[in-house]
């Protein structure tokens, strides 16, 4: 079939894994760029050799088809809302939208105009995730009946110049690793029922430690440190922190625990492994080897499996249903936390329909 083509809006750090890993898909071709600061557009332009153009004429060229939006968090919804009533398809950065609401708008104008929304993380779709799939549901552990994920780490002002969206509203370690770490256990556990959590600042005060900016303050509007009981549809709980506010630690980054045995998930901001697995009789770990292709930084992935979903016309793993769903459960992170309850999502029936249409 003839390649897609594709414009890119926002040209940040991010935005070369994508120009570099898309030569490497015959099914699309990266044809323009745009970015609010045009001479950073310009630059990765004139270094990948595509046209450089505003953000206005890329909507309006009839010739692309679709949108990547790797812009800042606060803007994706605005961004990818554009594109959608420019009746193009967009693949988007995570998360889907800071704003419940808006991601619920997304969904329901790509459903209207039967178009298609496809948004990160693709890292679940590499070699290291791909094989724990694979073992679950060949019954290597048992039924999985309960699970961790941790992220535990200092802030970005330790080692990021220019840190200050970190901890904005759409920022704070739920909503810049979340997105990681839920679409994992989603992938491997099924939709998400409920979540129980507390959210906290701690400290309230937070400066720069690095670059031309050491010293400054920063304005600190998101929680740092998020502990919370996921509930999942077909039985497992998982116990979730995610947090800015830790010097050290030796835990795990996500552990999936079964009937019969133990799997060690690996980084989920990566494509690659290592996977261990323990059986109840077992005295040591064992390494896994990896199953699937893909263990490489391989960011653009989801983009290609969206591509070839749309010009087969099939379901794809990357799809925004997913994303809303991840997004719902952040959401319902910071409402069990101001309300000491238990937040049911309403996502859940849609996005397990979804699952099981693509196997």
């Amino acid at each position: 079939m003839k390649p897609l083509n594709i414009g890119v809006v926002g040209c940040g750090h991010i935005s070369d894994i994508y120009f570099e890993n898309s030569a490497a898909h015959s099914t699309f071709n990266i044809v323009a760029c745009a970015d609010l600061d045009d001479k950073l557009a310009e630059k990765k332009a004139d270094l990948y050799h595509i046209s450089n153009i505003s953000v206005e004429e890329m909507m309006s060229r009839p010739d692309i088809n679709l949108i990547v939006n790797l812009t800042p968090p606060a803007a994706h919804a605005e961004v990818t809302l554009n594109a959608l009533n420019h009746n193009k398809h967009v693949y988007s950065e995570k998360p889907l939208a800071v704003d419940l609401e808006d991601g619920r708008k997304i969904i329901e104008l790509a459903e209207e105009k039967n178009l298609q929304v496809g948004v990160a993380p693709d890292t679940f779709l590499g070699a290291g995730i791909q094989t724990c799939q694979d073992l679950i549901t060949e019954g290597a552990i048992g039924t999985p009946t309960a699970g961790s994920a941790f992220l535990l780490k200092l802030g970005p002002e330790s080692w990021h110049e220019n840190p200050e969206f970190f901890y904005q509203k759409g920022g704070g370690p739920l909503f810049d690793m979340g997105p990681y770490y839920l679409t994992t256990l989603v992938q491997l556990l099924g939709p998400i029922q409920s979540v129980m959590a507390i959210a906290k600042t701690n400290p309230a005060e937070r400066r720069i430690l690095t670059g031309s900016k050491k010293g400054t303050k920063l304005n600190v509007e998101t929680p740092t440190h998020y502990s919370g009981i996921l509930q999942f549809e077909k039985g497992p709980v998982v116990t979730m922190t995610m947090s800015f506010d830790v010097p050290a630690t030796d835990t795990p980054l996500i552990e999936i625990y079964g009937e019969t045995g133990t799997l060690k998930v690996p980084d989920p901001n990566t494509f690659g492994g290592p996977v261990f697995m323990k059986k109840k009789d077992d005295e040591q770990w064992t390494e896994i080897e990896l199953t699937h292709p893909f263990s490489e930084n391989s960011r653009g992935l989801g983009i290609a499996e969206m591509v070839d979903a749309i010009q087969q016309q099939t379901p794809f793993k990357v799809n925004g249903r997913q994303a809303l769903h991840v997004l719902e459960a952040m959401h319902a992170f910071h409402a069990s936390s101001e309300s000491g309850k238990q937040i049911q999502l309403q996502s859940s029936e849609m996005l397990s329909t979804l699952l099981e249409m693509k196997g």
